[in-house]
């Protein structure tokens, strides 16, 4: 027993020393949590300054709060007060054993609202990336828009249907593998497909450690969950801008934000030309200007 418990200290140890970017490492992250309605412990950090207007990131599939380096590292959006969590299943939040606890879409909309009341985040403009712009869409359906200022779907996910989703049956099946290396490969598989230009060696290989964190019941579940982007987009009346990658593997860009549209009227939209499904990562100036944008011009003072 012993043995087994130290093995597993170094495991954990040499897993957050592989997380601890230069960035991260000494950046004074808070850290605290929320816990959902079903008791789930979810995974805060905060950063930026604490009197600012808060920006919540909403990281996708397989990810975790790490995605964000290049937004909180940001000088011009450090005025803001920048929060971000770790979904249910996902990095440093708790990950339920079963796929119940993942497939109904109004699980993660009670998350996000646990989050924004332990964060005392009222008014906070959302940005969701990939799985978090279903999150953001189906708080919006059962929450509405009143507590929040507006959102920023970055490659999110509309709907989870042929025109809008990229098919790739083998890597999702992979994915869920129950052979080790077949459900590792998957992941690689996944995160290739995320990037039009991949990054450098060290972000990616912390990226793939990030992803093999995740759990698999969620990734199973999370195939087939429920998506309320109908009554979410169109009830919304909050500033709400989709900023895509324009050679996105993973979501087809333009049936995405033109059914969000046709939901929406009102939505406005950003294509980056040579950017795959994370564009925040692959272009990170030109991002964090956009999104620097849209939060002078919504986020209040």
């Amino acid at each position: 027993m012993l043995v087994q418990q130290s093995c597993r200290f170094i495991f954990l140890l040499i897993l957050s020393l592989a997380f601890a970017g230069p960035g991260w490492a000494h950046s004074g992250l808070k850290e605290y949590s929320a816990v959902a309605p079903d008791g789930v412990v979810l995974a805060i950090q905060e950063a930026g300054n604490p009197d600012g207007p808060p920006v919540l990131f909403i990281h996708g599939l397989l990810g975790s709060h790490l995605n964000w380096e290049a937004q909180f590292a940001d000088g011009a959006l450090a005025k803001y007060r920048l929060i971000s969590y770790d979904l249910r299943g996902h990095g440093k939040s708790d990950k339920p054993a079963t796929e119940n606890a993942y497939r109904d879409g109004r699980i993660w909309a009670a998350d996000l609202a646990a989050v924004i009341q332990a964060a005392h985040a009222k008014g906070a403009i959302l940005v969701g990336w990939s799985l978090g712009g279903v999150v953001i869409s189906n708080y919006l359906a059962a929450y509405g828009d009143a507590s929040i200022r507006g959102a920023v779907y970055v490659d999110g996910v509309v709907e989870l249907n042929a025109e809008q989703i990229t098919s790739h049956p083998q890597v999702y099946k992979d994915m869920i593998s129950a052979d080790l290396k077949t459900h590792l490969d998957g992941e690689r598989a996944f995160l290739a497909l995320c990037f039009n230009s991949k990054p450098d060696e060290a972000t990616f290989s912390r990226l793939l450690a990030n992803a093999a964190m995740a759990s698999w019941p969620m990734q199973k579940a999370v195939q087939s969950m429920s998506v309320f982007a109908e009554q979410g987009l169109s009830r919304a009346r909050i500033p709400l801008l989709f900023l895509y990658g324009g050679k996105d593997a993973l979501v087809r860009t333009e049936p995405a934000i033109a059914r969000a549209r046709q939901l929406n009227p009102a939505i406005e939209s950003i294509v980056y030309p040579d950017s795959g499904h994370a564009p925040f990562i692959e272009e990170p100036i030109r991002f964090n200007a956009d999104l620097a944008a849209f939060l002078n011009k919504h986020a209040g003072r």
